[in-house]
């Protein structure tokens, strides 16, 4: 009756990870390339219009440019109307794409207005450049 070795177990367990790991690392790739680019319902607007009109937890979607990272997931927006700040998590950033001021994006996420104070921020659920 054959039985198995601690070696053989052991480079089983190795090859499983590495298989493992090997289907993770190219499943990633395809997966951040995969943003639907087609017509939406949530308007374009300015970050004027949105600090003056905009309701909490109000989707919108904004173009202009990230002028400063300010730590994070924190950024500073800007258009030819004004400024404010959005979060960004790293995944929604294009993949091998540089963003700097210069580079024209447009962001959709969800607007976050404090009732009590000045805050308001946007939380970008999708950031695309524009050409």
């Amino acid at each position: 009756m054959p039985y198995k070795t601690a070696t053989g177990t052991r480079n089983a367990s190795i090859k499983q990870a590495f298989l493992a790991a090997a289907a993770l690392a190219l499943a990633l790739p395809l997966s951040s390339l995969a943003q639907y680019a087609g017509p939406s319902s949530v308007p374009a607007m300015t970050v004027k219009q949105l600090l003056d009109t905009g309701k909490d937890d109000q989707h919108a979607t904004l173009r202009g440019f990230i002028v400063s990272h300010d730590g994070g997931e924190h950024y500073t927006f800007a258009d030819d109307t004004g400024r404010m700040k959005v979060e960004i998590d790293a995944k929604y950033f294009p993949t091998g794409v540089r963003i700097d001021d210069k580079v024209r994006v447009e962001i959709t996420g969800e607007f976050d207005k404090d009732l009590v104070g000045n805050k308001a921020e946007l939380d970008v659920k999708q950031l695309v450049v524009v050409r």
